[in-house]
């Protein structure tokens, strides 16, 4: 059998049940990034752009574009993917669409998570995305695709296919993030519109290279050498994936970690005179940069501005939106004192951890602090108490209060029940 003939036989068992626990939380977290993601400037031109498009698909592509789009959503760091953005949001909708319940969507999010992390990890997902290859794009189709097949019902050499065509429609790069609408959510949509393009083609018959990971397909388009292991480890991933603790982008996380705990030793930001963070070198230059006002991206992106909020402004560490028109002077001043350096010993961690070393100078002497894990990581791990008190920060400003009390309970339970009345709930969250 071909790779791609295993990996549709995969998706076609399915089998969810041992992981009905992981996954009732990551449905819960990505439900609250979806939600948030609807407040912001790309999320409204999202959901103006898709008012008019009904279609299953239409609404497939929005919803994961604004569950994405928030940097709220969870991540599996050894493959460089965010799968719970494009799988929870697809599998709900499409569920949804085609009268399933929610056993069979437990089952349909399981292979989804699987599907997207065995690519990203096949194909080096940290390593590829300083090349300009944004991971969880090349991956979304793939991802989708099987969770439309699950869902389908398709056979295994009909999911097989759709694994196949969903590789073909699939796009590398979007291109850096440009303005406060920028199109780089619009794409991530788009891929998942094509996973579910691919199932539904397979299903009607449409056939596709079977062979296309033994092939020269990758190695002659992309440059990349797929590794067969990691598309064939049978091993559930779903617990191998970290909730974000806060909205930010997860490469600055570990340096703004120890920050907050060398500020909990009782160490005032007001003492320090300067601040040394050593980060893995493999993406020193993504983080390593001031900001631009209005460009949320450049925000999130900057470990200097992280680390000056969660010093100075620690409530704003949850806004999503984060596009000031400008930074407070204090904020600057702050961030002015922070040198990044890369840090070579870091690597023998990395990408399983995406890990930062601070040291931290003030009048009395040094403090030094090495993260390897943030809150949220798998060894750090968030329960069913830390994805609410997230849920609630991060919706607030749709929702208001504690008003979505409802609707994570709801998201909690949706393994167990229909999911129609939760994606109604989401959807109209989302519209007001």
């Amino acid at each position: 059998m071909t790779v791609l003939e295993q990996l549709g036989a995969h998706v076609a068992r399915g089998g969810a049940a041992p992981l009905r626990e992981p996954l009732r939380l990551h449905v819960a977290d990505t439900v609250g990034a979806w939600i948030a993601g609807s407040a912001t400037p790309e999320g409204r031109a999202l959901l103006k752009f898709g008012a008019n498009r009904g279609a299953m698909s239409d609404r497939v592509a929005t919803n994961c574009a604004l569950a994405r789009l928030s940097e709220i959503d969870d991540i599996h760091l050894a493959s460089g993917i965010t799968p719970g953005a494009l799988v929870v949001p697809a599998a709900l909708t499409i569920a949804v669409s085609l009268g399933r319940d929610g056993a069979a969507l437990g089952e349909a999010i399981a292979v989804g998570y699987d599907a997207m992390v065995r690519l990203g990890a096949a194909l080096g997902g940290p390593s590829i995305l300083y090349r300009g290859i944004w991971p969880t794009y090349l991956a979304a189709p793939f991802g989708v695709a099987a969770v439309a097949s699950r869902l389908l019902g398709l056979t295994e050499r009909q999911a097989a296919y759709a694994l196949s065509i969903a590789l073909i429609l699939a796009s590398p790069g979007a291109g850096r993030p440009g303005g406060p609408t920028t199109s780089r959510w619009l794409a991530i949509g788009n891929a998942a519109r094509n996973g579910v393009t691919a199932a539904l083609s397979a299903q009607s018959g449409f056939t596709a290279d079977l062979r296309i990971f033994e092939g020269e397909f990758f190695p002659s388009i992309y440059g990349l050498s797929p590794d067969p292991a990691a598309l064939l480890d049978d091993r559930p991933v779903v617990r191998d994936v970290s909730f974000k603790p806060w909205c930010a982008a997860k490469q600055t996380m570990a340096a703004t970690q120890a920050l907050r705990e060398i500020i909990e030793a009782s160490v005032s930001p007001s003492e320090m005179t300067e601040l040394v963070v050593g980060v893995p070198p493999p993406y020193l230059r993504m983080i390593d940069h001031g900001v631009v006002p209005r460009d949320r991206a450049s925000h999130l992106t900057s470990v200097s501005y992280q680390m000056a909020v969660a010093a100075l402004a620690p409530e704003a560490m949850f806004d999503i939106e984060q596009a000031p028109d400008g930074i407070p002077e204090r904020i600057q001043t702050f961030m002015a004192k922070i040198k990044v350096s890369a840090d070579e010993e870091l690597l023998q961690h990395y990408p399983k951890s995406w890990p930062a070393r601070l040291v931290v100078s003030i009048p009395s002497g040094k403090r030094e602090k090495l993260v390897l894990h943030v809150p949220g990581d798998p060894e750090r791990p968030f329960g069913e108490l830390q994805i609410a008190e997230k849920f609630r920060r991060v919706t607030a400003p749709v929702l208001g209060g504690h008003s979505g009390d409802a609707l994570l309970s709801r998201s909690l339970a949706v393994l167990e029940e229909s999911p129609k009345a939760l994606l109604a709930e989401i959807e109209r969250a989302c519209a007001e």
